[in-house]
């Protein structure tokens, strides 16, 4: 009983706690640009692969293919290791690194894990996107070209503007999963907040000086983080239930 008082102190501490809500913010920050850059990639994708089927730009949709299936068909803890290895670094100033309370070497690892994260989740969106842009009817384009519009004008008019109408609720969805997804990059990062949970368990362990994880700490470090990604994710899936009667119908 002592022990969970003891741990139970640790989400009490200030440090602590902002450590870790801190944590949250990077977690919340590398899901926004997974999906907004996921969103511009996967859109391309998804017009290369639906609308360049004949003539020379008929490589395109192969090209396209060929990304969407090898990103979906392997798994993410796989990219970021190969980024890991294989990506560019970035070169930053210490001041820029120590604004996000990182080194310039944790600020390069976070990179190269935020591009993989990226490059996948634009191939799970461009196949939402393929299936909005599926469900758009032919009409569509037959009556824009009766009025002059070209097909570059009646996709960005026309058909994509009722597309991701069609896919909000889809795309909520991978919003929650992409925020899930974030915590794979604890291995081989601390900035998100289960690296950053990770990292005070261990911190804890040094501290009392044993061989193993105490633990209610651990009991009490994962809980908090659950608590966090349950609320932000749970608060999105009711998002998703409200709206997607609207969309049915």
């Amino acid at each position: 009983m002592d022990e969970l008082h003891g741990s139970l102190q640790m989400i009490t501490n200030e440090n602590v706690f902002i450590y870790l809500i801190k944590g949250l913010g990077f977690s919340l920050a590398i899901a926004f640009f997974a999906v907004v850059f996921g969103i511009v990639i996967g859109t391309f994708l998804a017009v290369m692969r639906n609308y360049c089927t004949e003539g020379p730009i008929v490589v395109l949709k192969w090209v396209s293919t060929a990304y969407v299936e090898v990103f979906r068909n392997t798994p993410l803890m796989l990219w970021l290791f190969i980024g890991l290895v294989f990506f560019p670094s970035i070169e930053v100033s210490i001041s820029f690194a120590k604004f996000f309370g990182l080194s310039r070497t944790e600020m390069a690892v976070l990179f190269k894990a935020i591009l993989a994260l990226v490059l996948f989740t634009s191939s799970v969106i461009a196949e939402i996107v393929r299936g909005g842009l599926n469900s758009i009817s032919k009409g569509q384009f037959e009556a824009a070209y009766s009025q002059g519009f070209g097909t570059a004008m009646t996709l960005v008019l026309i058909v994509l503007p009722q597309t991701f109408k069609n896919i909000v609720p889809t795309l909520l969805s991978q919003i929650i999963t992409t925020i899930k997804d974030t915590s794979y990059i604890a291995n081989i990062a601390i900035a998100e907040l289960m690296g950053r949970t990770f990292k005070m368990i261990q911190s804890a362990t040094l501290y009392t000086g044993f061989s193993t994880q105490n633990m209610s700490d651990v009991f009490v470090l994962c809980g908090f983080a659950c608590i966090l990604y349950f609320a932000i994710n749970f608060t999105l899936s009711c998002i998703v239930r409200k709206i997607q009667p609207s969309y049915s119908t």
